[in-house]
């Protein structure tokens, strides 16, 4: 799994028994790790989000926005998977629903344009903005 943040990104935030267990089971085809620093959370997973684990990857996004706190960002890092399906999507703009009313922006980091494009495609782009880096996800503002 990429790791262009890996450095402030020491703590990992706690998920709960059965997700740990979900994404170890062989059959899930999804893996991840959640870290911390300060109020952001990023996500590094890899492999497949698909109908078939759509509940793992929900429950996955929903306990690591509930690690997010405002004024922080939930960022989550799909470079590494090998198949995003429609649904992986559409549980990422619903999670950047309720954090927004919370004061967490939800940030994608992709250096596939094809993310983008899809994002786009759907109406996401407003509420998922897609950025190449974790460092850019997490420092929008901040411009060399």
């Amino acid at each position: 799994m990429s790791a262009d943040v890996a450095e402030p990104f020491t703590t990992r935030v706690t998920l709960s028994a059965a997700l740990i267990a979900e994404l170890g089971a062989p059959r899930s085809g999804l893996k991840a790790i959640a870290q911390r620093s300060d109020s952001a959370v990023i996500i590094n997973a890899a492999g497949e989000v698909d109908a078939f684990n759509e509940d793992i990857w929900r429950q996955l996004i929903g306990e690591a926005a509930a690690a997010a706190e405002p004024p922080g960002a939930l960022v989550i890092d799909v470079n590494d998977f090998d198949f995003l399906g429609c649904c992986a999507f559409h549980v990422l703009a619903d999670e950047a629903r309720r954090c927004r009313e919370r004061g967490v922006a939800v940030r994608l980091v992709s250096r596939s344009p094809t993310v983008a494009r899809y994002v786009a495609a759907c109406g996401f782009d407003g509420i998922l903005p897609v950025l190449p880096t974790a460092v850019a996800a997490l420092y929008p503002l901040a411009r060399p």
